[in-house]
Formats: C-alpha cells, sequence, structure tokens
C-alpha cells in the first residue's frame, strides 16, 4: 500500500509539472531605431520556444526530442517578451517588471550592451539568472557577476580575431595591411570596443599594426561627414566598425560619396551582421566584412543549422543571421539549463550553467560552455565578408565558402 502511495504522488508531481508553464523574460528593441533586429531576434526565440515546446527530432537538439523539458514532466516554456527601445532604463525596469510581476525564473537579451548592463543587474539583485546571446562589450564579464553568462564573443575576443584575419590577409595575399582606423557608436558597446582596439593593438605592434584614428559619433548622430572626413584624411589601411545598421548604412553612404577606400572594413557585432544591411545598400554592400556566427552559405555544410533555418524562415521571411542565432542559442540554453536542473530553483539551474558544457551543433564551434567569468569559452564565429549580397565565410580556411578579397576595389568599378 505504501508502495502504491509513493506511486500516487509521484504522479500528481508528473501531472503538476505537465501542466506547469515557466516563464523566461526576454527583453529586446521590439520598437525604436533597432526595431528591426529585434523583431527578427523575436522570431528566433519564437522558434526556440516551438523546438523546445513540441518534437522535432530531425533537428537533434536535445529538447527537440521530446515535447516539453522531460525532467520537469513535459513542463512548457514561455518567453515574455519586453520592449527596451534602445533605452537602458527602460531595459533596467522591464527587468524588474518581469521578475516582481510576471515571476520570470530566468532572463535572456538584450542586444544592445547598454541595456544588457542594468537589465541583468537586476537579475544579479534577484539572483535569477540571466544569459545575453548577442551583447559583445567586454565590460559585461567583468563585473563579477555571478548569475551573468554571455554566449557570444565579447569584443576583446572579436578584436584578436580582426587583427589575426589581418595577418592572415598580409601573409597570404601580401595585403599590406598596417594602419587601422576604429569607429565607434558611443555608447556602452562601442566606447569599448574601441577600448579593446587600443588595448590589443599593442600586442601586434610587431606585426606592424598601428591606430591611426580614432572616430566616435553621437548614438543619435543623422549626419557623419565630419567623421568620414577626418577617416579620409588619416587614410587606413583597415577600419574596425562598433556601429548598428542604421549608423552602419549611413557610414557607407558617405564612405562612397567622399570616396573612402580602404583595403578591408571589419564590423563587430551589430549592423554589417544585419541581412538589412545589403537590402539597404545593394552592390554598395559587397566586400564589407565581419565576424558572424553563421551565413546561409554555410547552412550546406550544416544541417541542423538547415533545419533550424528552415522554421525561422517560415516566421520571419529572411536568412537567420549571426546575433539572431546566438539570441537563439540563448533561449535553447536556459530552458536545457532548466531542464538538466529538474528545477525552478535558480540556485540549481544557476550551478547547470556554471558546470555543464552544452551541445551546440547550430554553431560551427559544436558546443557552448561558460567560463569563470560567465563568458562562452568557445567562439563561433567565422569571418565573412559579402559577395553579390551574399555573406560568405572566408576564414578560418576550414569553414571557408569563399577566399577573401584582401582590398576593396574603386567605388566606380563595381
Amino acid at each position: 500500500m505504501k508502495k502504491l502511495l509513493v506511486a500516487f504522488f509521484v504522479c500528481l508531481v508528473f501531472v503538476a509539472f505537465a501542466q506547469q508553464v515557466i516563464k523566461i523574460g526576454a527583453i529586446f528593441p521590439l520598437t525604436g531605431p533597432a526595431a528591426a533586429t529585434g523583431v527578427k531576434i523575436k522570431y528566433a526565440v519564437e522558434v526556440a520556444q516551438e523546438i523546445i515546446n513540441n518534437e522535432y527530432p530531425e533537428i537533434e537538439l536535445l529538447l527537440g526530442k521530446t515535447a516539453g523539458l522531460p525532467n520537469l514532466g513535459g513542463a512548457k516554456i514561455q518567453f515574455v517578451f519586453a520592449d527596451h527601445q534602445a533605452n537602458p532604463e527602460l531595459a533596467m525596469a522591464e527587468a524588474e517588471r518581469l521578475i516582481r510581476n510576471e515571476g520570470v525564473v530566468a532572463l535572456i537579451g538584450c542586444y544592445h550592451s547598454s541595456a544588457t548592463k542594468p537589465a541583468s543587474q537586476v537579475a544579479e539583485k534577484y539572483g535569477i539568472p540571466f544569459i545575453a546571446g548577442s551583447s559583445s562589450s567586454a565590460a559585461l564579464t567583468e563585473r563579477g557577476l555571478q548569475w551573468f553568462f554571455r554566449i557570444a564573443p565579447h569584443d576583446g575576443m572579436e578584436t584578436v580575431f580582426f587583427f589575426e584575419y589581418l595577418k592572415y590577409l598580409n601573409q597570404k595575399y601580401n595585403a599590406n595591411i598596417k594602419k587601422v582606423a576604429v569607429v565607434y557608436i558611443d555608447n556602452e558597446y562601442g566606447v569599448h570596443a574601441a577600448q579593446m582596439v587600443k588595448e590589443k593593438i599593442k600586442d601586434y605592434q610587431a606585426d606592424g599594426f598601428s591606430l591611426v584614428a580614432d572616430v566616435k559619433y553621437p548614438a543619435n548622430a543623422t549626419n557623419v561627414d565630419i567623421e568620414v572626413q577626418k577617416i579620409k584624411g588619416a587614410k587606413p589601411d583597415a577600419i574596425f566598425h562598433a556601429s548598428y545598421i542604421g549608423d552602419m548604412t549611413m557610414f557607407v553612404k558617405k564612405y562612397k560619396e567622399f570616396n573612402v577606400v580602404p583595403k578591408v572594413v571589419l564590423s563587430y557585432c551589430g549592423g554589417y551582421q544585419d541581412p538589412q544591411f545589403v537590402v539597404n545598400l545593394g552592390k554598395d554592400a559587397d566586400y564589407f566584412a565581419g565576424p558572424n556566427a553563421t551565413t546561409s552559405a554555410l547552412f550546406k555544410k550544416m544541417p541542423i543549422l538547415a533545419k533550424i533555418n528552415e522554421l525561422y524562415r517560415a516566421k520571419s521571411g529572411v536568412d537567420i543571421d549571426g546575433p539572431t542565432l546566438e539570441d537563439f542559442a540563448s533561449a535553447i540554453v536556459i530552458a536545457e539549463a532548466i531542464n538538466l536542473a529538474g528545477s525552478t530553483d535558480p540556485q540549481k539551474i544557476l550551478n547547470v550553467l556554471k558546470t555543464t558544457a552544452f551541445m551546440a551543433p547550430y554553431f560551427v564551434s559544436g558546443r557552448i560552455k561558460f567560463g569563470p567569468d560567465g563568458q562562452n569559452i568557445y567562439s563561433a564565429s567565422v569571418m565573412t565578408q559579402i559577395f553579390n549580397g551574399v555573406y560568405e565565410a572566408v576564414w578560418p580556411e576550414q569553414y571557408q565558402t569563399k577566399e577573401p578579397a584582401p582590398q576593396f576595389p574603386e567605388w566606380n568599378k563595381r
């Protein structure tokens, strides 16, 4: 009789979990200057939710095999979206609201590093996990927070990636790239990217690299004539950009107008990676480059990613891009952590996040593992360059879908 009672209560617990909906807050710029990007990220998180809550065995993700979280009796995940409008104060307020009023057990977000910073501090105060997908400011994982994790490579890692790529171009193609300019938006993301350039270039002075221009522009800039003239006067071989889609579009148009022709332009996680960049600029987008967690050119080599993209494209009408895939990953990882914890207890979820290597077959790295500072130690990035409107993987060579062009052509010869 006692065994029957135990079995009965186990069944009750299983049914309770099966009926449970576990809420996770998702804070992104759904309106405002980065709304186009924020809405696409929302689609990606919704795809993650669909995979988690239903059966997609062909996608070969841990939570694609069953409907819901198997270790919690099939409990469903619900991502509760909030809009920070690219406003850090609003991001902080929305984090507070989601935790106190919506009862979320974790947070993901916020794309803008300047919004991720205060929102994650709220999560730290309440003791719940926060996973940033695509926010890249190195400072985010330098705060000593216990509850913060980040999937994307930070701008310090990307800066090293940039210089190593330039060395590759110099060695293989005799590109003779030496003079570097950094161009950046005046916010958390841009300022820290520029700081990383100034720090990391010291390690590459023996390779002949020097910083010839440091160009900061305001977040609300509507004209960048002065900045572009300063860049042109410095005659850089390479330009490192920390800009969002609207800013990056504006700079490219001015580069063409003022006939700025560097050898290479590399962009941190931001505007360049958004496929809207090609829509905005057409053939003028060609030859720009930057790291990406994915590109449509890789789909043939990565079948699981291609299947995820099919679901994403059905919602968004476009292929998934690098930052969007990183935020998809944040949604998958937090759900897997809750499932592995077998609980919504924040401390148990935290322990899983700190100790587990998560499989990520949608990244070229194949896995995600957080270091002591919360940073994913495996960079998923490949260097991409646009050719005929397509983001091709150009480096490292084992992922190459096309050889890089080490020299921008003249604007009038495109």
